[in-house]
């Protein structure tokens, strides 16, 4: 991809996204990973983060990632239907982020029914309750979805994979 490619890509994801604030969109491409290639919880948090860090989302990737498990640890976040989505508010993050990884062999994340493959990591920064618990349930609803997650599922291209999330979720994000 040229960089006259990727600004435009970056450009598109923000009009999609309405204002999206000063650190931009809540998801932009950059944050997809449509080929996870983390066998655990944490390897995929740790890849995820790193994109955030890459994107200036977050500061400190082995505090957030601290963050995270001590989130995980009070309970799973497995979702049935092989959904993963980690997330915590922290200290180490600028801006509410979704970044999205797709897992061909699946990743423990302590549902019922099994691996997932689908998995989210949202990061809002400390006090952000609102925009945290935003995210989350406007995820959590999309996932309930049966097109939804069989568009993620079949996405090639990591700019649209993140457009389905990108609207519904930012403007939660702004609370």
């Amino acid at each position: 991809m040229s960089p006259t490619d990727r600004h435009h890509d970056h450009g598109e994801a923000a009009t999609a996204a309405g204002d999206g604030g000063a650190a931009g969109p809540l998801i932009t491409p950059d944050l997809v990973d449509l080929h996870l290639a983390a066998t655990t919880k944490d390897e995929a948090a740790r890849s995820l983060a790193e994109r955030m860090v890459t994107a200036g989302r977050v500061t400190d990737l082995d505090g957030f990632l601290a963050d995270v498990a001590a989130r995980e640890a009070q309970m799973p976040t497995g979702l049935d239907g092989g959904i993963g989505i980690p997330h915590c508010r922290s200290a180490h993050v600028t801006a509410p982020t979704l970044a999205f990884g797709r897992s061909a062999d699946g990743i423990d994340f302590g549902a019922a029914d099994g691996p997932a493959d689908l998995i989210f990591l949202i990061a809002a920064p400390s006090g952000a309750d609102d925009a945290h618990l935003g995210i989350l349930s406007a995820l959590a609803r999309d996932l309930m979805r049966q097109e939804f997650t069989d568009a993620l599922r079949a996405e090639a291209d990591p700019a649209r994979a993140g457009r389905p999330c990108r609207r519904r979720c930012s403007r939660r994000a702004r609370g």
